[in-house]
């Protein structure tokens, strides 16, 4: 195997000049291009696990994630993945499963293994979570909710509750169902569904019941198997689209009727809303950029930069088959 001391033997310079040209040092021209040349010749890698032990640099990020089944944290991960691989670092990926006790433990975790940084895609952001990060003193940035003190990145979810709000009353639609989750949920639970309602307030004319159920769509589900029967609403809105996809089978089931007896939409842009019928309107959000912007912001944050707290990515309404204009019959 070829070594830092062959190509240094080969260039006939010191082993130091070849550790600084290979940390992007300063090395004169003629140098660095005999260097290059070698290092071609003989297929030499550096060993970047052995240099990152010696300068107290592990180039790992730590990642947690809230749970495994989740579309949108599969797309967060996958521009994540991508773009720490071109900032050459290599992911801790850990699963809190939705428990408030594994996601610290998960924080102390990464920060024991000596990550460079950790993103964390939140649900909700208690004082146990700020104390503890600060006592990490770890680059650390929270995405999908906001914390004032801690840098994050979220989407536009008052934005996205307020577009689906004047396209359904765009539609001449006035007695909404809105089926939302827990407030413990910042964004998911509480912004989008203050967005919507916001809105809807602007016409006096208005109605809006409400039902509470949770992230899964089985529960969702067998929620709507009861619900359905008793709603007077002519637009259903679901806090996520796996909710609404959850609404869409209870719905056939039932016998009933989208767009035909009620108008249906989501949040999230999920891929399962144009593989079912009818196709579900939704709000798109940018998963996989959200995932590559905060690797490019945790890197920023690591090498010392200067970051805005908060960064803030828009969305995208996307009309389908399951909404249509309302008409008194």
């Amino acid at each position: 195997m070829v070594t830092i001391n062959d190509i240094a033997k080969k260039a006939g310079v010191a082993k130091s000049t070849v550790s600084r040209y290979l940390n992007n040092g300063s090395v004169s021209t003629q140098t660095r291009e005999k260097i290059d040349k070698i290092i071609k010749e003989t297929g030499y890698t550096p060993n970047t696990f052995a240099r990152s032990l010696k300068a107290q640099k592990t180039n790992m990020l730590g990642v947690i994630i809230p749970r495994l089944n989740s579309s949108s944290t599969n797309e967060v991960l996958e521009g994540i993945d991508a773009t720490a691989r071109e900032l050459g670092y290599q992911l801790i990926i850990t699963n809190s499963d939705q428990n408030l006790e594994r996601e610290l433990e998960n924080i102390q975790t990464l920060a024991i293994q000596k990550v460079e940084g950790i993103i964390m895609l939140a649900r909700q952001i208690t004082k146990q979570h700020i104390d503890l990060i600060n006592q990490a003193s770890l680059p650390f940035l929270f995405i999908g909710q906001k914390a004032g003190t801690i840098h994050s990145m979220i989407h536009q979810d008052y934005e996205a509750g307020k577009q689906i709000g004047e396209y359904a009353l765009g539609l001449g639609h006035r007695h909404f169902l809105y089926v939302g989750v827990p407030e413990y949920d910042q964004a998911v639970g509480i912004d989008r569904k203050k967005g919507f309602l916001d809105t809807l307030k602007k016409e006096k004319s208005s109605e809006v019941e409400y039902i509470e159920t949770t992230f899964s769509r089985t529960i969702a589900y067998e929620k709507a198997l009861k619900f359905l029967p008793e709603t007077k609403a002519t637009y259903i809105v679901c806090a996520t689209d796996n909710i609404a996809v959850a609404v869409l089978k209870a719905a056939s089931e039932l016998g009933y009727r989208v767009p035909e007896d009620f108008s249906l939409s989501g949040f999230g842009g999920y891929e399962a809303t144009s593989y079912v019928t009818p196709t579900i309107t939704t709000v798109s959000y940018p998963y996989k950029r959200l995932g590559e912007e905060s690797v490019k912001k945790i890197d920023l944050l690591i090498n010392k930069k200067t970051v805005p707290m908060l960064s803030e990515l828009g969305n995208v309404l996307e009309v389908k088959e399951s909404t249509k204009e309302y008409k008194e019959s």
